[in-house]
């Protein structure tokens, strides 16, 4: 195949598709986002149905719908466990948020990534076309590149990671890292969401397997040229505005501002996920009670922790620390008349969360380390302009490098956080007025849709470069 110019079809590759149901909105930043790509330019959508079958298809399911086609593939019992659960989920995931402690590595999952990567490359190959450009989605599908370029597809292929970049000396500790970084050079355009990842990854690249720099957007390793850009994801501010303002008038919001009686709400929306800061959070709301007798009785902290991940035992692990800490609140301040925590431990439909959002005084969004962190942009767009709550953000987010005018945080200063809550719930209707515009302006700057563009066309502009052989 000859090099494309990216105008044929657009293919996105992730782990998980979010395959279309009748009246469900897609959920979670990654589907969202490219759902929304896909539908306005059309193309196909291909990747792991999350199912599990006994053994591999013959070919993927096919789904079509608003222009997208949808290719989905089942994992094998053993593929899901060794390349997913094994290597993705417990070495990969801790890897790239610099949770060493966490980390299990066996090279039958190692091995067993690049078995699950050859496959999809596989079936790529039977519906890839001369003129397709392939933008591949995060870190399960590294080597997918790589394995695609081996069949001779010549297109453009690009990759954007949602993760954040780990350093080289944090990134040493994956035996195969050499490897790893090796496989990134089969791109044409590899996106971070910050500078600080994008960074990291250079560093990596040059001081980990000798790639050179060629001017300040691009790398050369072994005659292959590959371009590096910043992309933060966005939101949709004015879909997710939308929803909220209908929300705010549903059942669910009145029963929720009925039980408050008049209590002022403290929102958290997040996976369940050792990364999000979830027990910190608890552990700074704590403080924040220990500290503010004046506050017992006047406020309620409601966290949503959607399941993730249940059958890895470090989730369990979690899981049950957090009922734990979240029973010792209760314990230790709860009265008669007053429940300080309500904890929820369940998916709760976007719309139903936007509309909580709109009403929440505070919304904490601390996780100890994040690529971007949507729940932070989405919760800045649906507040209420009249009578906009406060954000406060953990500055190791990569949302924080345009949420500046947020209250920003150290997730690990337990009685720093406990601090900006209270300095958030202190906050005037005039100074919450000036940050949500402020903050709103900055979401609405670098929307979902501006997102897909603008790394379509630089991807398009990168691989006019490689395969020119021209410095950029």
């Amino acid at each position: 195949m000859s090099p494309g110019s990216g105008k044929g079809r657009l293919v996105v590759v992730s782990n998980r598709v979010a395959l279309p149901r009748a009246g469900k909105p897609a959920s979670g930043g990654l589907a969202v986002a490219m759902r929304a790509t896909l539908e306005t330019r059309g193309g196909i959508w291909f990747g792991w149905n999350g199912r599990q079958s006994t053994q591999r298809p013959g070919k993927p399911h096919r789904q079509l719908a608003q222009g997208v086609e949808y290719l989905t593939l089942p994992l094998t019992r053993l593929d899901y466990e060794e390349y997913y659960q094994g290597f993705a989920n417990r070495m990969l995931w801790p890897l790239v948020h610099y949770r060493l402690a966490l980390l299990r590595y066996q090279r039958k999952n190692h091995e067993a990534y690049h078995r699950v990567n050859a496959w999809f490359a596989e079936h790529l190959m039977g519906i890839l076309q001369p003129g397709d450009t392939v933008w591949v989605h995060d870190y399960h599908h590294v080597p997918l590149g790589a394995e695609l370029r081996a069949r001779g597809f010549q297109g453009p292929i690009g990759f954007f990671l949602h993760t954040p970049f780990p350093p080289l000396d944090i990134l040493r500790a994956l035996p195969p890292y050499k490897e790893f970084l090796h496989n990134f050079s089969a791109y044409d355009l590899v996106g971070f969401q910050t500078r600080v990842d994008e960074h990291a990854f250079i560093e990596a690249m040059c001081d980990g397997i000798d790639a050179r720099r060629e001017r300040k957007d691009g790398l050369s390793l072994a005659g292959s040229r590959t371009k590096i850009g910043v992309f933060p994801i966005g939101a949709d501010a004015e879909e997710i505005a939308g929803q909220a303002i209908r929300g705010r008038n549903s059942n669910q919001v009145a029963a929720l501002k009925a039980s408050l009686e008049g209590r002022r709400l403290i929102i958290g929306a997040d996976r369940l996920d050792y990364s999000k800061g979830i027990i910190e959070r608890f552990r700074a709301y704590r403080y924040l009670l220990s500290t503010r007798p004046e506050l017992h009785g006047e406020i309620v902290f409601l966290q949503i922790a959607e399941p993730s991940r249940s059958g890895v035992p470090e989730y369990q692990v979690l899981h049950h620390e957090l009922d734990q800490v979240a029973g010792e609140i209760i314990g230790r301040f709860a009265r008669f008349d007053w429940m300080p925590v309500r904890y929820l431990g369940r998916r709760i439909p976007r719309p139903t969360l936007f509309a909580f959002f709109s009403v929440a005084d505070v919304g904490l969004v601390t996780p100890l380390r994040d690529g971007m962190n949507l729940v932070a942009k989405e919760f800045i767009a649906a507040q209420d302009p009249d009578n906009p709550g406060v954000l406060v953000l953990s500055e190791l987010a990569g949302a924080a490098d345009q949420l500046t005018d947020a209250v920003l945080v150290n997730p690990y200063d337990v009685e720093g956080v406990g601090e900006g809550i209270a300095e958030a719930l202190a906050m005037s209707l005039e100074e919450r007025k000036h940050r949500w515009r402020r903050l709103l302006a900055a979401v609405h700057g670098d929307d979902i849709h501006h997102w897909g563009a603008r790394y379509l066309q630089a991807l398009a502009e990168a691989a006019d470069w490689r395969s020119a052989g021209e410095r950029p």
